[in-house]
C-alpha cells in the first residue's frame, strides 16, 4: 500500500518523464527517418516527374554503355570527353524511358514476350540486329539468321559451362553485349508504337502532296541585286521601348532559361618554356646520333618514342607525307631529321626495303589451349596432314576451329603486316607473309593454336621498315611549379572580384567576364577538362573566388560575378539582339519603300540605284535551304518560287538585305507527279518528323529535376 501510495504521489512526475521519453523516441524516429529522406537526397541524381534516379542506378547506366562501347570499338579505356557524351546520352536515355513508359502505361501499350522472341529470333527480326556487322553473311553482304541463332545458342547460360574457364568470361561478355540490345531494341519498339499512334493521326492530302512536289520539281536560275543594310547607318534608325518590349513578348519561350551562374575566369596555358625547348632540342639531338650508330633501334624507339615501334614493312601509302618523302630517296640505314612541328621533334630511320605483298587472305583452324600442349600439337598435325591430302579446309575449319570464323569456314579476311602484328602477333604475321598461296602454316598466339592456310596474296609493291622517334616537348616540372606558383601568389593577393579586372590587366592574364553557365555545360567555352570549374561555380556564391583548377593543358581561376534564376532571360538581357533585329527590319522597310518609290523596269536599274551590282544564281526553289553566294533567305526562295518567269520582282527584304530579281529560265524535274507517292513520302516524313517531336514533347512538359551537378 505504501508503495502503490508513493507512485500516486509521484504520478505528475512520472507523466513528465513518460512523456519524455516518447517524445524522445518520436523525434528520434523522425530524426533517423528524416536521415533517410535526406541520404536519398543526396543520392538522387534525378526526379522525373516524382520517379527517383539514384546516383547508383545512373552509374551502374553509364558503366554499362561505356562497357558497350569498349567492346565495340575494341578500346580500354574513354577520353574524359567520351565520358562526358556518355553521361549525357545515359541521362537523356532515361529521362525518356520515364515519360515514354508514363505515356504508354496509359494507353495501355505493352511489348510483350512473345512479340520481342519474334524480334530477337523469330520471323520479324529488329533491323537494329539485322545491321550489327557480325550477323552478315560476308559472301551475300545480308543478314544471316542462323549465325543470329548459334550465337544465342553459345551464349545460353547451359552452354557457356561447358568452355574452359578462360573462355567462359569471353562469352559471358558476349551476353551482357546481348542483353543490352535486347533490351534497346524492346525500348525502341514501344517507341515505335507511341509514335505510330501519334503519326496516323495526321496525314496529308492532295494539297500537300501537289505543293511538295512543285516546291521541289521546279527551280529557277535568277539575276538579282542586293542593298545590304550595312549601307545605311544604325544611328540612323528609332526604336522604341514599346517596340522591343512588344518582340520580347512574341518571343518569349524562346528566351527560357535554366538556372545559370554569372562568372568571370583566367585562363592560363601550361605551356614549356625556353629552357624546355632549347633542352629538347639537345635530346633529340643525342637521340639522332643514337639512331645513326644503334643497331637495336626497337629498343631506342620503345624508350624514346611516344610511338611504338613495329617491327613490319609498309607501303608508301600507309606513311604519312613527311615520312613518305623520306623513304622515296633514302638507303637503308640513312636518318632524317629532326623535324619540329607542333611541339613536337621527329626522327626516321629506314631500317629496311623490300618488295612484296602489301596484303594477304587467311583462313584459320584455332584450336583452344587446354592445358595439354602435347595433346594440342598431334591434334594440329593430324589436320595439317589430312589437309595436304586434300582435306576441304572450310569443312574442318566449322568441325575443329574455336571462334567465330569457324562459321565462315575459318575466313579471316585480308592483312596488312600491321594488322597481322596488331591483331594477333609477330609469329602470327611471320607465318602468313611467308607461306605461299594455298599453302599452310602452324603457329601459337594468345588465343591458341593457329592452321593458317593462305589464299591469296596482292601484287609485290615496294615496301618499308621505319623506326620513327616521336618526343613532344612538354613543360618540367620547374616550368609547371613557376606558371602555378605565379597564378596563386596573383590571386592571393586579389581576393575582390570587383577589383579583379584591372589586377589581370595589369599582371598580363587576359580575364573572360559577364559568362553565363548553366549546370548542363560540360566545358567552359573551349577548355577541356573544365566541369570541375562549372561544379564549383554552382557550389559557391557571388563573391567567391576559387582555387587553382588544371584543365588538361590550362590553369584556370574563376570568380562568381551573380546568378540567374530558371524561368525567362529578362527583357534588359536581349535588348540589344532584339533591338538589332527591329533596326534590320526598319531598314528593309525603308529600303522597299524608296526603291518601289523609283518605280525602276530591270534589275540592272535597281543595281545602279543601290549601288551595288548585277549577280545571278541557279536552281532556286522554295526547298532550298541555303541560295549558293548569298546565303538563308526564306522570303527570297518563297517570293522566286512563285514568280513567273520574265517578271521583274518587287523588292523583297530578307534577312541580310533588300533583293530585287528576274527569273530568266525556269528547270523542271523530268518526273512526273505521282500524287500517291507522294503523299507516301510525306507521310512517311512526317512520321519521323512527329517520332522525334513526340518524345522531346512528353520531355519538355515532365518536371525535371537534375541535380547531377552535385556529382559530376
Amino acid at each position: 500500500m505504501a508503495t502503490l501510495e508513493k507512485i500516486r504521489s509521484k504520478a505528475g512526475l512520472l507523466v513528465l518523464v513518460v512523456g519524455v521519453a516518447l517524445f524522445a523516441f518520436i523525434i528520434g524516429d523522425f530524426l533517423n527517418s528524416g536521415s533517410t529522406y535526406f541520404r536519398q537526397s543526396q543520392e538522387t541524381v534525378a526526379e522525373v516527374d516524382g520517379e527517383v534516379i539514384k546516383i547508383q542506378e545512373f552509374q551502374d547506366r553509364v558503366d554499362e554503355m561505356t562497357e558497350m562501347y569498349k567492346m565495340q570499338t575494341g578500346s580500354t579505356s574513354l577520353p574524359e570527353e567520351y565520358q562526358t557524351q556518355m553521361r549525357q546520352s545515359v541521362f537523356d536515355g532515361m529521362v525518356q524511358d520515364i515519360v515514354l513508359n508514363e505515356a504508354t502505361s496509359e494507353l495501355g501499350m505493352r511489348v510483350g514476350p512473345e512479340e520481342l522472341f519474334d524480334m530477337v529470333q523469330g520471323e520479324n527480326i529488329s533491323p537494329m540486329i539485322q545491321q550489327m556487322q557480325m550477323f552478315v553473311n560476308p559472301q551475300t553482304g545480308v543478314f544471316d539468321k542462323t549465325a543470329l541463332l548459334n550465337f544465342l545458342k553459345t551464349i545460353d547460360d547451359d552452354n557457356i559451362a561447358n568452355y574452359p574457364a578462360d573462355q567462359q568470361a569471353q562469352l559471358l561478355q558476349a551476353r551482357q553485349f546481348w542483353m543490352f540490345w535486347e533490351k534497346n531494341i524492346k525500348r525502341q519498339r514501344l517507341e515505335q508504337k507511341y509514335t505510330t499512334l501519334l503519326s496516323k493521326a495526321v496525314s496529308a492530302n492532295k494539297l500537300d502532296a501537289k505543293d511538295a512536289f512543285d516546291g521541289s520539281a521546279v527551280s529557277s536560275d535568277i539575276v538579282y541585286a542586293m542593298q545590304s543594310y550595312a549601307s545605311i547607318p544604325d544611328s540612323t534608325i528609332q526604336v522604341s521601348k514599346s517596340d522591343i518590349e512588344k518582340l520580347y513578348n512574341q518571343r518569349k519561350e524562346l528566351f527560357k532559361q535554366k538556372e545559370g551562374k554569372v562568372i568571370k575566369y583566367i585562363a592560363v596555358d601550361i605551356r614549356p618554356s625556353k629552357e624546355d625547348y632549347d633542352k629538347a632540342s639537345t635530346e633529340i639531338e643525342s637521340l639522332k646520333s643514337e639512331l645513326v650508330a644503334s643497331e637495336k633501334v626497337a629498343d631506342l624507339v620503345t624508350e624514346n618514342s611516344e610511338i611504338p615501334y613495329m617491327d613490319a614493312f609498309f607501303t608508301e601509302n600507309a606513311l604519312d607525307p613527311e615520312m613518305k618523302q623520306f623513304v622515296k630517296t633514302a638507303s637503308v640505314g640513312d636518318v632524317y631529321g629532326p623535324v619540329f612541328e607542333n611541339d613536337k621533334y621527329r626522327l626516321f630511320k629506314l631500317v629496311d626495303k623490300t618488295v612484296a605483298p602489301d596484303s594477304v587472305k587467311v583462313s584459320h583452324i584455332m584450336l583452344v589451349n587446354t592445358g595439354d600442349e602435347a595433346a594440342v600439337k598431334a591434334k594440329a598435325d593430324s589436320l595439317l596432314n589430312v589437309l595436304k591430302k586434300g582435306g576441304d579446309f572450310a569443312a574442318l575449319a566449322k568441325e575443329y576451329s574455336a571462334d567465330q570464323a569457324a562459321e565462315k569456314g575459318g575466313e579471316l579476311g585480308w592483312f596488312t603486316e600491321a594488322t597481322a602484328l596488331r591483331g594477333v602477333n609477330d609469329d602470327f604475321k611471320k607465318a602468313v607473309f611467308l607461306t605461299s598461296v594455298n599453302d599452310y602454316s602452324i603457329v601459337k598466339s594468345l588465343y591458341g593454336t593457329h592452321i593458317i592456310k593462305v589464299t591469296a596474296k596482292t601484287a609485290n609493291v615496294d615496301k618499308y621498315k621505319v623506326a620513327d622517334i616521336d618526343m613532344t616537348v612538354s613543360p618540367s616540372t620547374k616550368t609547371y611549379g613557376n606558371i602555378y606558383n605565379e597564378l596563386n601568389q596573383f590571386i592571393s593577393k586579389n581576393q575582390s572580384v570587383d577589383k579583379l579586372d584591372d589586377a589581370a590587366k595589369e599582371a598580363g592574364y587576359n580575364l573572360l567576364s559577364n559568362v553565363t553557365v548553366t549546370a548542363n555545360d560540360q566545358l567552359l567555352g573551349s577548355i577541356k577538362n573544365s566541369r570541375p570549374v562549372i561544379r564549383w561555380a554552382f557550389q559557391n556564391n557571388k563573391g567567391d573566388i576559387s582555387e587553382i583548377f588544371e584543365c588538361d593543358d590550362k590553369f584556370v581561376i574563376a570568380a562568381v560575378q551573380g546568378s540567374l534564376p530558371e524561368g525567362y532571360r529578362s527583357l534588359e538581357s536581349v535588348t540589344p539582339m532584339l533591338k538589332s533585329e527591329l533596326i534590320a527590319q526598319k531598314k528593309g522597310e525603308k529600303i522597299a519603300q524608296d526603291l518601289s518609290a523609283k518605280n525602276l523596269n530591270s534589275v540592272d536599274a535597281y543595281a545602279q540605284a543601290m549601288s551595288s551590282s548585277v549577280d545571278s544564281v541557279k536552281f532556286v526553289s522554295f526547298a532550298t535551304r541555303r541560295i549558293a553566294g548569298i546565303g538563308v533567305e526564306p522570303k527570297l526562295n518563297a517570293m522566286v518560287s512563285l514568280i513567273q518567269k520574265g517578271q521583274l520582282s518587287a523588292p523583297v527584304a530578307g534577312n541580310n538585305g533588300v533583293y530585287v530579281f528576274k527569273v530568266y529560265e525556269q528547270n523542271k524535274d523530268a518526273k512526273n507527279y505521282d500524287e500517291a507517292a507522294e503523299i507516301k513520302a510525306l507521310d512517311a516524313s512526317n512520321a519521323y518528323r512527329f517520332g522525334f517531336q513526340a518524345i522531346q514533347s512528353l520531355v519538355n512538359k515532365a518536371d525535371v529535376e537534375d541535380n547531377r551537378i552535385r556529382f559530376y
